[in-house]
């Protein structure tokens, strides 16, 4: 979806033309047009699944604009902290529409017009109420992952034109969020793996939400409006083919071979190191948990892999406690297994297999290690 950095003049100006262009309602033309915009995806975190715009064309009243409900502002204060919260303001911004696709030839994606068949007052209805949102502070949303983004907000708007929940999703209701999440992250191995243990059962629920840009444009073409089709056949006005980036680092052999040394090498500090690591990111993953907005971060089952409790079986161990160590050891490769079997028709289970492997060789070795001998009675 797509991210908008806007620098303080260009801001102001689209603003200052924005109150002149619309400070009252402009009657359109029978030539009008509005359009729902669909943009390729990109190698950029930003873009990894696509975004969602609407056009609006009147040649008569010389306007052809694009509105866009995917921006935000860097300066904001405490940008990061308020990302990762999930209270960042989102707002709806509107460009040239010529400016619009320049931006994403430049950035070499594919853009997918489908004009809307509605009637003329409900196109002047929906005219009116993307100006009425432009120039109010209903402009600003907050960010929420599924529920509300750059496409949630455009079936919104759309919707409240058409009077009713016209534009609902078609197809793929019967698999999870997480499930159609997963192939937007093709050729960025590490952004795949990182989401698969960062989001929590939300993502596990079926996907019955329009949330993404494609599901959006596909569900459009199956959607009717008094017994007529609601969008025109999908019109190309930029076509790319999507490269896949190839990195010597960012793919799954690199991950392989970090956990092969890991259990190959044998060394305590080496499994330490590790075990470290993984309860760092438990933590990480608790505090988000309970500190941020974004319920895709809750309820994350992940913390039986990634367990915060590993950094006292790390204690321990350094600590040669043989008793201590021997029981925190076997208390997680019980939540390994828990783990494994909980996750085991996920569309993750795959990805983080290796991990579990890795996690339970490193396990075992431990409580083998430090568990007490069996006395022999000659």
């Amino acid at each position: 979806m797509k991210n908008v950095i806007f620098k303080k003049t260009l801001f102001s100006l689209l603003l200052l033309l924005s109150f002149i262009g619309f400070s009252q309602n402009l009657p359109l033309s029978k030539d009008a047009k509005i359009s729902v915009i669909t943009c390729g995806l990109g190698n950029e975190t930003y873009s990894y699944f696509g975004h969602t715009a609407i056009r609006v064309t009147d040649p008569t009243n010389n306007i052809d604009l694009v509105y866009n409900y995917g921006a935000f502002d860097f300066r904001t204060p405490n940008f990061v902290m308020k990302f990762a919260k999930g209270d960042l303001q989102y707002f709806v911004v509107v460009h040239p529409f010529v400016d619009f696709m320049n931006e994403y030839t430049y950035e070499k994606r594919s853009v997918f017009e489908q004009e809307l068949l509605i009637p003329q007052d409900t196109k002047q209805k929906l005219f009116d109420n993307l100006n009425t949102t432009l120039l109010s502070e209903d402009r600003y949303y907050i960010y929420k992952f599924i529920d509300k983004n750059c496409t949630s907000m455009v079936v919104e708007i759309i919707n409240k034109a058409l009077n009713g929940e016209v534009i609902t999703k078609k197809g793929d209701n019967d698999i999870t969020y997480r499930s159609i999440l997963f192939p937007y992250f093709d050729g960025h191995f590490y952004d795949k793996l990182g989401t698969s243990i960062i989001f929590g059962t939300k993502v596990d629920q079926l996907g019955t939400k329009i949330f993404l840009p494609f599901e959006l444009k596909n569900s459009l073409e199956k959607t009717t409006f008094k017994n007529k089709p609601l969008v025109s056949n999908s019109k190309t006005l930029l076509q790319f083919e999507k490269e896949t980036p190839i990195s010597w680092w960012n793919n799954i052999f690199t991950y392989i071979i970090i956990l092969l040394f890991i259990v190959l090498i044998n060394k305590r500090i080496i499994d330490n190191i590790y075990l470290l690591a993984l309860s760092f990111i438990g933590i990480l993953f608790v505090f988000m948990g309970f500190y941020s907005f974004h319920h895709e971060l809750a309820m994350n089952y992940n913390v039986l892999l990634l367990s915060p409790l590993l950094l006292i079986l790390v204690i321990f161990s350094i600590a040669k406690n043989k008793k201590w160590s021997y029981r925190f050891a076997v208390l997680h490769l019980i939540f390994l297994v828990i783990y494994s079997l909980f996750i085991i028709n996920k569309a993750h289970f795959f990805i983080v297999l290796p991990m579990i492997i890795t996690s339970g060789v490193i396990l075992v070795r431990i409580a083998i290690q430090n568990k007490k001998p069996i006395p022999i009675i000659i």
